[in-house]
């Protein structure tokens, strides 16, 4: 299926691992060309240099901090500097920690809202006029399914991610007459290093074996197995597309149809771990 990416301009937040890598890479497969954002010059000019070498890609590293504003702007400035403009704009940096209402305080909240959330609007804030000057673009923020789907255990990230999915929505009413669509894509457990460190925490915060969380996790998911960062990035590349010219204002999860209250069984239930 052909679509529509060859030399379009992406900017991926994020993009020096996970996610943000594998969105990366499958743009530059479609033969666009791809700005990733990150704070590691290093890791940044690694993984540039990996996906370029690989696809034949234009892979550009700009490092930067997503938590502060002048960093934004400036990755954005330089950005469109160098590629003359920006069709899409794939928000993925940002975490959150997990935990219940009780063990979250003002500290671990803002860590959360700070980047999760206030990251995904600096972007936006800087592109968005751009985009609508331009009278076209795509924003598709990775969010996440908390949002879609709060669990207890997971306060932080479930109010981040839904703020990420309203302010989404109301962007894709207001610009869309501008030309411009706005969606989320949100994923549940993705095969990263960051979720290596969600189900350490849960290992350690709740007195469970790493087998048991996996057991947990695994139990949650009806298609028996975490997502790879690949099958995220096959969503976001083609909600950014000209396949998908009519959709606009989607909130879509890639969560395999996930029963989030089964990771927090142990919670409710005294298990038999035999």
């Amino acid at each position: 299926m052909e679509l529509g990416l060859k030399n379009k301009n992406v900017l991926v937040t994020g993009g020096s691992k996970g996610i943000g890598r594998a969105v990366a890479r499958s743009f530059a497969e479609e033969g666009a060309n791809v700005v990733i954002s990150a704070r590691s010059r290093d890791d940044l000019a690694a993984t540039a240099k990996e996906i370029a070498d690989s696809t034949g890609a234009k892979v550009l590293p700009m490092a930067g901090d997503w938590r502060e504003s002048t960093d934004v702007d400036r990755v954005v400035s330089e950005a469109i500097s160098e590629l003359g403009h920006l069709d899409v704009f794939v928000p993925c940096a940002g975490d959150a920690p997990p935990g219940q209402f009780e063990t979250m305080d003002d500290e671990k909240w803002s860590w959360g809202l700070n980047l999760k959330f206030m990251g995904h609007i600096r972007g936006c804030r800087a592109i968005l006029p751009h985009m609508a000057e331009r009278g076209s673009g795509v924003v598709t923020m990775v969010v996440g399914n908390d949002g879609l789907k709060p669990p207890f255990a997971e306060i932080v990230p479930g109010a981040c991610n839904a703020a990420d999915i309203n302010v989404a929505s109301s962007l894709a009413e207001q610009y869309g007459y501008k030309g411009i669509r706005v969606n989320t894509v949100n994923p549940g457990p993705v095969d990263t290093s960051r979720w290596a460190w969600c189900e350490q925490d849960m290992s350690e915060s709740r007195g469970l074996t790493p087998k048991q969380v996996r057991s947990l996790v695994l139990a949650s998911l009806p298609r028996g197995y975490i997502c790879t960062p690949e099958e995220v990035a096959d969503v976001v590349v083609y909600l950014s597309s000209d396949r998908a010219s009519y959709v606009s204002g989607a909130h879509v999860p890639v969560d395999g149809a996930q029963r989030k209250a089964l990771m927090y069984a142990d919670l409710y239930f005294d298990i038999d771990w035999a």
